[in-house]
């Protein structure tokens, strides 16, 4: 009897161990949701307005502007949103030298692809500020005037990448560049309208 008792002394303590630690793990797994709901980022699915203005400019007069709206669900960080807007323009190739008289006038088309193509990121940084990123990418032909060789269209081109902080209804000035063959200053301006 001596000995039966710390035998089932051990074996009640060992019992009552392992009771105790599933227990504890039963507890445990019941807190990691509320855990994790507390120490997860907070997204506010709101929409928010990006307005993208281009505008060109002789010197301070205004002569074009291209207004492009998008809507980015803010969805957390990285929400976005792309734009893709254009044409295909004719453009004829050279022609032989020896040209067969049964061969139709002009030379082989190929088609150049003009127009613009915008990809915006958001990023709420802290209470009513958003990081807006954009890419602007935009071709369109030269009018006839500035920039066209023996009938052939020219082509103008425009690619920017940069970021703005702002907040509900500002206006930033995103780049400006001056075309080296017309003058002609390029300014893009981005607003952000949070829209509820």
């Amino acid at each position: 009897m001596n000995k039966t008792l710390p035998m089932l002394s051990i074996a009640l303590a060992f019992a009552l161990s392992a009771m105790a630690l599933v227990s504890a793990q039963e507890k445990e797994k019941e807190k990691t949701p509320a855990a994790a709901a507390k120490t997860a980022v907070p997204v506010n699915p709101m929409a928010l307005k990006v307005q993208v203005m281009i505008g060109r400019y002789q010197g301070e007069k205004k002569v074009a502007g291209m207004p492009y709206t998008l809507t980015v669900v803010n969805t957390g960080p990285g929400s976005h949103a792309t734009l893709r807007m254009g044409a295909k323009i004719p453009v004829v190739m050279m022609m032989m030298a020896n040209v067969p008289k049964d061969a139709p006038a002009g030379g082989p088309v190929q088609y150049q692809d003009v127009g613009t193509n915008i990809d915006c990121f958001t990023t709420e940084v802290d209470n009513g500020r958003y990081m807006v990123t954009i890419t602007v990418d935009d071709s369109s032909v030269y009018p006839d005037e500035q920039g066209a060789s023996k009938g052939n269209p020219s082509f103008r081109s425009f690619r920017a990448t940069n970021a703005l902080i702002l907040r509900n209804g500002e206006t930033g000035q995103f780049t400006a560049a001056t075309d080296k063959v017309t003058g002609e200053t390029v300014k893009v301006d981005v607003t952000l309208t949070v829209m509820k």
